[in-house]
């Protein structure tokens, strides 16, 4: 045979000629064989079955076209089984009826997957081709209809699930492992039976539940009580979700809970006599203040409540605090009150408030609010400042002293009129250099550094000019004693601080009568220091020196006086007189009168520093009294010190011209930034420029729009600006 005609054969393959006979009973008879073995899987026999026989019994079924007869006599057959399993499930008594469920549930499961084992080619061929539901969901499906859905098992499944979980609520131990089975056939049965017949149900009983305990308890309780109760009750609920119910419930659980117990009754607990939000607040309850706080997250608008609760109170006790008459009487104690009060605030923001950012730009504003209440708080602010580096930081260590300084800041910070603080600040910080009372210059230049942060180097040049004086005349006085110290032999000493007048708080020029001995040596100093230097001008600032002297009284008892330069002036008459009357003292000495009554006061008038006798004696200088060298003096220091320049809260007339000082300030800095606004814009109209100068300015200080209104005008007036002719709110820039 050769190739060719190979490759040209064409197999074919024919079918059998003759038909195959299926026996007409097959069908029956497999089925028969096939139910029988369903019913002995059911009725627990299924350990004589043979499982291979019976896969192959199925498979030819569903091979000669039989599936369908297959299929349906299998629901029929479970139908049936699971009807008598439901009678005997129904006629289980108490709480044998659970068991007696979960206990048949599981043997339907263990059936469901030998049935399915049976059947598994049917599974996998006729039923996806047919559409049909397989056998494993056809068996839960027939479990849902005919037991669960069954109408004497029904309402019984779901009163007995919630009666205990109930009992457990009140306290009772109930069988979790046993709700957990039942609870979780629910789930297998599909999303749908577990909520319809279970969840919703639940959720309803459950916020009656709470309803009403939550008015049982707040009738009761006080409020840290009930927020105990609460937490608890929410705890558990969440711990009930984790043992037996679907994970899926805990936020609809927890949610009624925090409605009825907490969204429902918030403002009645956040206000509860002697017991809400304010006592907590007032008594430090850090762990009460922390469980509303958790508690009221968890609601809508839970923590906007306390937040305004705290904030209102807040504002009145602040507002109390900086218009208490008392407390305004001592600048130091007033200023520790405020930060006493922030350091509470923020103690509960960080232990029971979570650091809630929220909170705390409540607490700024609040702060910011009352404390520009009173006008003098700047002014205050720096007297506690010249306290503390006077004397409240001595033998602190420095990091303590960074605090200290740190919470200055903070209050600084508050402040709307920065500059008035700055007023004040220079006026206690000259006092403090120049009596050579501070406690560390480091300390000082510390807080002048954080100053600078935060306002910039403007805020602080002449702040830095001072110290930069200070150092300077040390060696000028060291050049001075070089040169002529030789020719100066045992006479008064003199120690000159040549103070730079733009950086210093602005005196009044006022001159005094020095003693004889000294005017030659300020002379003398004068041509030296105007020798070295050209072009500068000298005046003495007498108001503000001090000078020791030595004294001797009447029995020879001996002491070193440290007095002002003014005091030194009126001691030192005494050297040729024995009595001088005030007319004569302030011919003299040539002092302001009020200066030298104050100065009378502190020589003559107080216990242990009299050094004068004064006739006749009372507390106040009048003009006709008359002034003795006081024999009887006696003190146990041999150094005494009298009438020292400390910084003193400022007297009305003091304040006022303090206040014009800085208005007149203002003027200069309200004027360049309309003109730098008007610079870069060209145009503008008037409630722009003043919005942009306020808001230039508010590092500084709150302008106030009448003085920007004025200073405008003034600007027109020199040409700066000029008012547009069709629109007279509009401004232009004259370059």
């Amino acid at each position: 045979m050769s190739n060719n005609n190979q490759k040209k054969r064409n197999f074919q393959i024919e079918a059998f000629k003759h038909k195959v006979v299926v026996d007409p009973k097959y069908a029956d008879k497999t089925w028969k064989i096939l139910e029988h073995a369903i019913h002995e899987i059911y009725n627990h026999n299924a350990s004589g079955l043979s499982f291979e026989e019976l896969y192959r019994n199925a498979y030819n079924m569903v091979l000669h076209k039989f599936g369908e007869k297959l299929y349906s006599g299998l629901v029929s057959t479970m139908t049936f089984h699971l009807k008598e399993i439901s009678k005997s499930i129904e006629a289980s008594q108490g709480s044998l009826f659970l068991e007696e469920l979960n206990k048949r549930w599981t043997d339907h499961n263990k059936a469901l997957q030998m049935i399915r084992d049976i059947l598994m080619y049917m599974d996998r061929t006729f039923i996806p081709s047919t559409r049909k539901t397989p056998v494993h969901e056809l068996g839960l499906n027939l479990w849902r209809d005919n037991i669960i859905h069954y109408s004497k098992i029904q309402t019984r499944l779901l009163n007995t699930l919630l009666e205990l979980v109930l009992r457990e609520r009140t306290g009772e131990v109930i069988d979790r492992g046993l709700m957990r089975s039942v609870i979780k056939m629910l789930m297998d049965l599909g999303p749908s039976v577990y909520q319809e017949d279970f969840e919703k149900p639940f959720l309803e009983v459950s916020a009656d539940f709470y309803r009403v305990e939550s008015q049982k308890f707040i009738e009761c309780c006080d409020c840290g009580d009930y927020l105990k109760k609460a937490e608890r009750r929410l705890n558990e609920e969440i711990e009930r979700v984790s043992h037996y119910l679907d994970a899926k419930s805990e936020a609809k659980i927890t949610n009624v809970v925090e409605q009825e117990m907490i969204a429902n009754h918030m403002l009645r607990l956040v206000h509860m006599e002697n017991s809400g939000l304010i006592n907590m607040l007032l008594d430090d309850k850090y762990a009460d203040l922390g469980r509303m706080y958790n508690l009221f997250h968890r609601v809508p608008n839970g923590l906007l409540t306390i937040r305004d609760v705290m904030t209102t109170h807040l504002r009145e006790t602040g507002k109390q605090l900086v218009t208490d008459p008392e407390k305004l009487k001592d600048p130091v104690e007033f200023v520790q009150c405020l930060l006493d009060q922030k350091d509470k605030y923020d103690k509960i923001i960080t232990m029971a408030f979570n650091n809630d950012k929220t909170f705390q730009n409540a607490l700024n504003s609040s702060f910011e609010f009352f404390i520009n209440l009173n006008g003098r708080s700047p002014e205050f602010i720096s007297l506690f400042v010249d306290d503390k580096l006077r004397k409240g930081l001595k033998g602190v260590s420095e990091e303590d002293v960074e605090i200290v300084l740190d919470k200055v800041m903070m209050l600084f910070r508050y402040l709307q009129e920065k500059d008035v603080y700055e007023k004040y600040y220079k006026q206690h910080l000259a006092k403090r250099l120049l009596s050579g009372k501070t406690v560390s210059d480091d300390a000082e230049r510390s807080l002048i550094v954080k100053l600078k942060t935060e306002c910039g180097y403007q805020f602080t040049s002449k702040l830095e000019g001072m110290f930069t004086d200070m150092k300077t005349s040390q060696d000028t006085m060291h050049g001075f004693y070089a040169a002529h110290g030789s020719e100066l032999g045992d006479g008064p000493t003199l120690v000159v601080h040549v103070l730079t007048t733009g950086s210093w708080p602005s005196q009044t020029t006022v001159t005094c009568n020095l003693p004889s001995e000294m005017t030659a040596l300020c002379e003398k100093f004068r041509s030296y220091y105007l020798g070295t230097h050209t072009g500068r001008r000298l005046s003495w600032q007498t108001n503000m020196g001090t000078a020791d002297l030595k004294a001797t009284f009447g029995k020879g008892q001996k002491h070193e006086l440290n007095v002002s330069t003014y005091q030194m002036c009126v001691l030192m008459l005494f050297n040729n007189s024995d009595r001088l009357s005030y007319k004569e003292i302030e011919q003299a000495t040539e002092i302001p009168s009020s200066d030298l009554k104050r100065c009378l006061q502190s020589l003559a008038c107080v216990k242990g520093k009299n050094v004068l006798r004064k006739e006749p004696m009372s507390k106040d200088i009048a003009e006709d009294d008359a002034f003795l060298v006081n024999d009887k003096f006696s003190s146990k220091f041999y150094k005494v010190k009298i009438g020292t320049v400390v910084a003193q809260k400022e007297s009305e007339p003091e304040k006022q011209e303090t206040r014009q000082r800085v208005e007149e300030d203002r003027k200069p800095q309200i004027e360049a930034a309309i003109v730098r606004i008007m610079k870069s814009r060209r145009v503008l109209d008037h409630n722009n420029i003043i919005a942009e100068v306020t808001k230039q300015l508010q590092s500084r200080f709150l302008a106030n729009p009448s003085e920007i209104k004025k200073r405008i005008e003034s600007l027109i007036e020199r040409d700066f600006l000029e008012r547009d002719n069709s629109d007279r709110r509009m401004y232009r820039y004259l370059a």
